[in-house]
């Protein structure tokens, strides 16, 4: 315990989930450090402009603009009454002995905790394309943090690819704000898209505001393709080609691409807080093991997309949820979260049926000359080339192959890496050939930083 008596108790991320889990916090009278990257809360998803830019809430975030204002108000309310310390423009980049590595536009320094919750959020979940390691081609959370944050689109003639639900809200986004999109590519077949439906009904309006925004793209949207190649030149794209659900070949003029699909958990600290994983099938990635309530290990409580993917008002659910077990576990009055518990498991239910109408594709077959690793330009074939010397699993993969080895730590290749070991060592799923190990520091840091001891 901190000095008092008093717990101190970090919050990880100002997203939805680590602002509602404040909240939670200082209701019951504690005051909660928050570690932030952005500059002001609000997340990904609620992303807030530079001050001084002038568009409306209702033109940065659509029909969620209430719920932003919301979010962002009780955040700013909080900080003005001096009942949290925020700390902005800040990663942590490791966890050792009950502290946190906080790296800040001051430096760097320790930060120790009594109780830990991480509300890390999520990231873009990309399937390598052969080009996709050229200038110009972005993931879709990218594109949108640029349309949300800069009022930007990356590029004047835009293709977007992959599949989920962020598909479609970019690009009525980007056409919303005058960009052109000229195609949108879903490797999710309609019939596929129609069996998620069950699932998609726990919450029927989200699901009717989708197909909504699926209408306004008649004649630019198409289902059940395949993505064969991104064109480029120096300067970046000049096409993609891709297959229709027929087979057909196609080919369509660009000078920016979009990738995605769905997104896949931002983990790393979670597992340097020594939380157990397991292999999520629907998924098809590694998620941290935890209760209904966030408890995922000794002092340290997860919520929001950094646990499952649930999106952003389940995240909310999901941050009074895990501070309301801290306050639980440290003996102190926790508010009545009955009711919170029955929101989550419906959106549990949603996000089951996100996964079956939006499905990861494999990426166990892709060809030689694809680049896997964009950080470290390993190809398809090198990737291969190391099974014959490390077996079916990831990690000796890494040592010996350098996938995943580069500044984003395998974030973006090690899903469609482990299926191509996986297939390669003729094993019979990507779990089987194990996850990456997280290795401090989780982003990239100067050396300086990473010298001082940590218990210094």
């Amino acid at each position: 315990m901190s000095g008092g008596g008093t717990p101190r108790v970090v919050v990880v991320g100002a997203g939805p989930a680590g602002i509602r889990a404040a909240q939670t916090l200082v209701a019951a009278g504690l005051a909660p450090i928050v570690i932030d990257e952005a500059e002001r809360a609000g997340g990904q998803i609620y992303r807030r402009p530079p001050p001084g830019f002038t568009r409306p809430p209702e033109t940065l975030y659509g029909s969620e603009a209430s719920k932003a204002v919301a979010l962002h108000a009780a955040f700013d309310g909080m900080l003005a009454a001096g009942r949290l310390v925020h700390h902005a423009r800040s990663s942590v980049a490791a966890i050792a002995n009950g502290r946190l590595l906080v790296l800040g536009p001051a430096g760097s320094h320790w930060v120790a905790y009594d109780r830990l919750i991480l509300a890390t959020g999520a990231m873009d979940r990309i399937m390598p394309v052969p080009g996709w390691e050229n200038p110009g081609v972005y993931g879709l959370g990218a594109m949108q943090i640029a349309l949300k944050a800069q009022g930007a689109a990356l590029g004047r003639r835009i293709v977007l690819a992959g599949s989920g639900p962020l598909l479609t809200l970019l690009a009525v986004q980007l056409l919303k704000a005058g960009g052109e999109v000229a195609a949108v590519l879903d490797t999710s077949p309609m019939r596929r898209q129609l069996a998620g439906l069950g699932g998609l009904a726990a919450r029927p309006v989200f699901a009717l505001r989708g197909l909504a925004m699926r209408a306004r793209l008649a004649g630019l949207y198409h289902a059940g393709v395949r993505l064969d190649r991104i064109e480029a030149d120096a300067r970046g794209p000049v096409a993609i080609r891709w297959r229709d659900a027929a087979g057909q070949e196609r080919r369509t003029d660009c000078d920016a691409v979009g990738l995605g699909w769905h997104l896949r958990s931002e983990t790393r600290l979670a597992d340097l807080a020594g939380c157990d994983f397991a292999y999520d099938e629907s998924w098809r990635q590694w998620l941290p093991k935890a209760d209904e309530m966030g408890r995922a290990s000794a002092g340290v409580y997860l919520a929001g997309d950094g646990l499952r993917i649930l999106g952003a008002d389940a995240a909310e659910v999901a941050g009074r949820l895990a501070a309301a077990a801290c306050l639980q576990d440290l003996g102190l009055p926790a508010p009545d979260i009955a009711a919170d518990r029955r929101r989550l498991r419906r959106f549990i239910r949603f996000a089951d049926g996100i996964a079956q109408a939006f499905p990861w594709p494999s990426g166990a077959a892709l060809p030689d000359e694809t680049v896997i690793c964009r950080c470290e330009g390993v190809t398809a074939a090198e990737l291969r080339e190391t099974v014959d010397f490390g077996g079916g699993e990831v990690n000796r993969a890494k040592s010996l192959g350098r996938v995943g080895m580069g500044r984003c730590q395998g974030r973006y290749c090690e899903l469609a890496a482990a299926e191509i070991v996986a297939a390669c060592a003729g094993l019979g799923c990507a779990r089987e050939a194990g996850r990456l190990r997280a290795q401090a520091p989780v982003r990239p840091a100067p050396i300086g930083a990473l010298l001082e001891d940590a218990d210094g």
